[in-house]
């Protein structure tokens, strides 16, 4: 057991995937992946990471591998043998010419729409407090304290609202 990942260039990555060597543990949560993965990646959701395949290597990958980065430790400490991240995640992968599996009919990640969301929101309440009247600086205030209070307790209102939304329904 290591506390630290190999990083593994996409080529090498693709090569032993090819070949059977590896397996490939997509860490992103499951809204991500279903947008857009790398195709054969098993989803293994960070938030609830628990067994991983360990009959062959196995890799790590996330978007940018800034999340792997940031877990290296609790990643590596998931399996007996070295393990590896694929450097630049899956937009690496993508930026090397390798196939990704998009579904544009999945909803926009959750932290996207949140962040959009929030900026329409801060953007309205100061353009609408500059013109309209002070009091609708209060809108700007109250999404900062939310996200503030998001970014403390990790939990996220708006996303919670967001996700009621009939864009992120599953079809019946």
């Amino acid at each position: 057991m290591t506390d630290a990942l190999l990083p593994l260039p996409p080529a090498s990555v693709a090569a032993r995937l090819q070949r059977g060597e590896a397996v490939l543990i997509d860490i992103r949560e499951a809204d991500e992946f279903a947008r857009r993965r790398i195709g054969g990646a098993i989803s293994r959701p960070l938030s609830a990471i628990g067994d991983v395949p360990l009959d062959r290597s196995v890799i790590f990958t996330c978007r940018t591998g800034m999340r792997t980065g940031a877990n290296a430790a609790r990643l590596a400490a998931l399996v007996p043998a070295p393990a590896y991240v694929l450097e630049g995640g899956v937009d690496g992968w993508a930026a090397a010419g390798l196939p990704v599996v998009t579904d544009a009919r999945a909803p926009m990640e959750m932290m996207r729409q949140v962040q959009i969301a929030a900026g329409v929101l801060i953007l309205a309440g100061v353009l609408l407090g500059w013109l309209v009247a002070p009091g609708f600086y209060l809108l700007a205030g109250f999404v900062g304290a939310g996200l503030t209070f998001a970014g403390i307790s990790g939990f996220c209102g708006m996303a919670r609202v967001l996700a009621l939304m009939p864009w992120n329904r599953a079809a019946a």
